[in-house]
């Protein structure tokens, strides 16, 4: 069952460390069935119920599954692995279309902004105890999420959207809890989920977001918690429509004590309008980050929700880094102040050439998946082939593996970096690569 590698422990913590040791060094790979209970134990000499103690920590850690009388598993994606690294370099000579990250040339210009927020804390510097938000960040931050429909709540400030959505999460769930995660989704949550020792209940989306009977099964089956893209969801581009919000709504009224997680990705990006979700449970976040409209390395994103959940993470907050620099708050500020993005523009600019690359691969019998943000999924046959195959075409792709755990092979496609022009060779090295490769005889 285990091949050569023998679990040693006599104590469940040391059992449960080899088994992370295994997991670690590949020695014990994903899917692999680990010894009954009682088998093991027999083995080891010790009681049965330090092998089940052993088992529920390595559940709760997210390094195994188990399914009933199936017996338990390494998972298929252990928390150790981190999809970021199912990528593919881009050798010389190969553009690199799979990195995710925005257009340079739509990013503002960041040093008046920050010779502002430098001059604001030269006349008055940021001491400690202090209230954690800037006054005028929280103004223009809950403005623009009232002019969304937003239900109504205070402004906490994180690192990002994964840092919000783990403090959220954090705040409510404890280890072997279930959360809904969309399928295809953001290969960022869908490590941090296993990381923080709860158990991903994938949920498929369409092109108007999260299938609402799935998430009504899922919900019933157990899952306590359900994050949620509302825009340019990543990597499909799926956008929650009214229609689908209101059935989403539905489905989560039946369950008010699930804790809602939103996250608003196409912020600044989209023109496709917010339709959010909040308000129908008991708890609820929702977070918008300030990395694809205005940088990545403005690690800056606002949080609001309910009064519960946005009190349990500013007091963790407070514990740990304290707060977000009120610099990187004010330079926000001044972004926003000056109106250094046109949102619209910017929609256009990504909103030609995703739906221009849909376009053209569906003229080449090609199904993709983009209707808002920057990227296009596509279905193929076979994962590996078609990156391989682009590869060669001088075309490097996020492999699908990265983003999906239930759902069926595809490679993700980012626009950003692309010209009108690139549009139809793309499309052309696309339709050929996702076709299965021949079937060959070898004497």
């Amino acid at each position: 069952m285990l091949g050569e590698y023998r679990i040693e422990g006599r104590r469940a913590s040391e059992i449960a460390a080899s088994v992370e040791r295994g997991v670690g060094s590949g020695a014990l790979q994903p899917g692999q069935l680990l010894p009954p209970m009682r088998e093991l134990a027999t083995s080891l000499g010790v009681n049965p119920n330090t092998v089940a103690a052993a088992y529920r920590t390595l559940r709760e850690r997210g390094v195994i599954e188990t399914a009933g009388r199936r017996g338990s598993r390494v998972r298929p994606m252990p928390a150790t692995t981190a999809r970021g690294s199912l990528r593919v370099e881009a050798p010389a000579g190969v553009r690199d279309v799979g990195k995710g990250n925005p257009e340079p040339s739509l990013l503002p210009p960041l040093g008046e902004a920050f010779a502002a927020a430098a001059r604001r804390n030269a006349e008055r510097p940021v001491l400690y105890g202090e209230p954690p938000v800037d006054e005028e960040f929280a103004r223009l931050a809950r403005a623009a999420m009232d002019a969304d429909g937003v239900p109504a709540g205070r402004i906490a400030v994180t690192s990002g959207s994964l840092d919000g959505i783990e403090r959220v999460l954090n705040a409510h769930l404890k280890p072997g809890d279930a959360v809904v995660v969309e399928d295809p989704g953001w290969g960022g949550l869908l490590d941090l989920v296993p990381a923080l020792g709860l158990r991903p209940a994938p949920v498929p989306v369409d092109d108007e977001g999260p299938l609402p009977d799935a998430l009504a099964r899922a919900l019933r089956a157990g899952a306590r918690a359900v994050v949620v893209t509302d825009r340019a969801q990543n990597p499909t581009g799926a956008a929650v429509t009214a229609g689908r919000a209101a059935e989403l709504r539905r489905v989560l009224a039946a369950h008010p004590a699930t804790l809602l997680v939103e996250d608003d990705h196409g912020h600044g990006i989209v023109e496709a309008p917010l339709h959010p979700l909040a308000g129908g449970t008991d708890h609820w976040a929702l977070v918008r980050s300030a990395a694809k409209a205005y940088g990545p390395d403005l690690r800056v994103a606002a949080l609001t929700g309910d009064p519960v959940t946005l009190d349990r993470v500013m007091g963790r907050q407070r514990l740990g880094p304290g707060w977000v620099s009120k610099m990187l708050q004010r330079a926000l500020v001044e972004l926003w102040s000056s109106g250094a993005v046109d949102g619209a523009a910017v929609a256009r600019w990504y909103g030609e050439r995703r739906d221009g690359l849909v376009r053209a691969l569906a003229a080449r019998g090609v199904a993709a998946h983009g209707s808002t943000g920057m990227n296009v999924w596509i279905p193929v046959a076979d994962e590996t082939g078609a990156v391989t195959r682009l590869l060669s075409a001088g075309w490097a792709v996020a492999p699908g593996a990265r983003f999906r755990m239930a759902t069926g092979p595809a490679v993700r496609v980012t626009v950003s970096g692309l010209s009108l022009a690139d549009l139809e060779p793309l499309a052309d090295a696309i339709a050929a690569a996702a076709d299965p490769a021949p079937a060959r005889a070898y004497g």
